[in-house]
């Protein structure tokens, strides 16, 4: 299984914070993206594997946590 976290503006958005994922068997976080939203990334978008920041290329893992999120802005 997958976790699957949705943070900030994306999250209303989608309009969930969390999803699961049976294990498809070897994917990457891209297609762990298209498996549970069904749509394109938006642009900019940021992901994470197991609190790591990681591209979308990323294997993922069964057991794995896998977040999305906008571009993190600090002032």
């Amino acid at each position: 299984m997958i976790r699957i976290l949705f943070f900030a503006g994306l999250a209303e958005t989608i309009g969930r914070r969390e999803a699961y994922l049976a294990y498809p068997g070897p994917v990457d976080v891209a297609g762990v993206w298209v498996q549970v939203v069904g749509t394109p990334r938006p642009d900019r978008l940021r992901c994470a594997r197991n609190q790591a920041h990681c591209d979308f290329g990323t294997a993922v893992h069964d057991g794995d946590e896998v977040a999305f999120f906008p571009p993190v802005t600090g002032g």
